[in-house]
């Protein structure tokens, strides 16, 4: 089963099938030097077939990223329902988007390096399920505050970014490194130990 089939609110197979196509032919080729006849052939369907779900080549990331971003949230608050330390929450948060990157890396190049490709992503979409996946951030942020865990000096929004960049760009890293020179595991505790040593109270 493909990373993105887990999403329960797609009900057409064909679109799926296109979804999934997209993903493996812009992490091969590249968004850019990808056309969308070679996802439709990915996909195994008529070329116009893609215009029936949607208007252009550049609606193909934007869906891949909603998709994922909306897997992404809803996998995360289930795993931190039953944790309750702010401290293991955030350890839990990058540990597990960085696992996720390392079991789908297909997905991951497209959202990690193709979407910046797109010219319509970059200047026209408004990524809500981003900022809604960021708000889990937040929220440990501001529960670590209130226990006295995490230092009030901090602001919470200006952390969630600071956090999510960091793991970004060591997902990046990790996934262009041709020679791992360092799991994904060691990658996730190492950035949580720099992160929780500058943010907890002395």
């Amino acid at each position: 089963m493909s990373f993105l089939l887990i999403d329960k609110k797609v009900s057409s197979e064909k679109y799926q099938k296109i979804i999934d196509a997209a993903v493996k032919v812009f992490s091969k080729k590249g968004f850019f030097n990808s056309k969308v006849a070679d996802v439709a052939k990915e996909a195994n369907v008529a070329d116009g077939t893609i215009y029936l779900y949607f208007k252009n080549k550049d609606d193909l990331p934007i869906s891949i990223f909603e998709h994922s971003m909306d897997y992404f949230f809803h996998h995360t608050q289930d795993a931190l329902k039953d944790i309750h330390c702010p401290r293991e929450k955030l350890r839990k948060f990058i540990s597990l988007h960085l696992s996720l990157v390392q079991k789908n890396q297909n997905l991951a190049i497209v959202l990690q390096v193709e979407l910046r490709s797109s010219h319509k992503f970059m200047t026209e979409y408004k990524p809500d399920k981003f900022f809604q996946y960021l708000q889990i951030v937040e929220d440990i942020m501001l529960q670590g505050q209130k226990e006295g865990l995490f230092t009030d000096k901090i602001n919470p929004q200006i952390a969630k970014r600071v956090i999510f960049g960091a793991i970004d760009e060591l997902a990046l890293e990790w996934i262009l490194m041709r020679n791992k020179r360092y799991s994904i595991e060691e990658a996730a505790e190492q950035l949580f130990s720099i992160i929780y040593e500058g943010m907890k109270v002395a």
